[in-house]
């Protein structure tokens, strides 16, 4: 059946992982973390688990975990660190070819905001273009007022000033993907 001109894209399944980094860094639920189909066919050899814990594991891959509450009120700082640091380790595992997969439970609040900073710190991204390649690639991205402040922080030590102004996510997922238009300064992370 061929697709039409202006059908709309297929609604991404909320329990799908995403690709933030091709062959290296993937976002999503605590449920993929478990899926052996996901793991093998992505060749992922480690899982970072930010608050919540998978449950099996997979053989032949690593797990870390990293606690995180998602309030408001939450510290992302110490699990920022701590997840970068892991993070480059998978990636530089099997000869620099490891790969990643970072979750929390639904992979829309702490695990979003742990992969931002990552791409602020280690690929020295500004905010709005780390947060919206991450929430292009998983529209239900939002982190909680707090987190979003705190990565507002980053930046602003990061590279002196902020490039988002809001205090708080839109709730409906257009309005957030409006926020992050793709222009042509966005090109693809690899």
């Amino acid at each position: 059946m061929a697709k039409r001109k202006n059908q709309a894209a297929p609604k991404q399944s909320s329990d799908a992982a995403s690709i933030i980094i091709p062959n290296a860094l993937y976002l999503g639920p605590c449920s993929s973390a478990s899926s052996v189909l996901f793991l093998t066919s992505n060749s992922i050899n480690h899982v970072l688990s930010i608050g919540s814990t998978p449950s099996p594991k997979v053989d032949g891959v690593t797990y870390h975990r990293l606690s995180l509450n998602d309030s408001t009120s939450s510290s992302i700082t110490p699990t920022v660190n701590a997840a970068v640091d892991i993070i480059n380790s998978a990636l530089r595992s099997n000869r620099g070819h490891g790969r990643i997969f970072v979750h929390c439970s639904a992979g829309v609040s702490r695990s979003p905001t742990i992969v931002t900073s990552y791409l602020m710190k280690q690929r020295h991204m500004p905010l709005k273009t780390a947060l919206g390649h991450v929430l292009r690639a998983r529209p239900q991205v939002s982190p909680n007022s707090g987190f979003l402040k705190q990565l507002k922080e980053l930046e602003v030590e990061l590279f002196g000033k902020a490039t988002l102004d809001i205090d708080e996510l839109p709730r409906r997922e257009a309005d957030r993907l409006a926020l992050f238009p793709v222009d042509g300064g966005d090109k693809e992370i690899s």
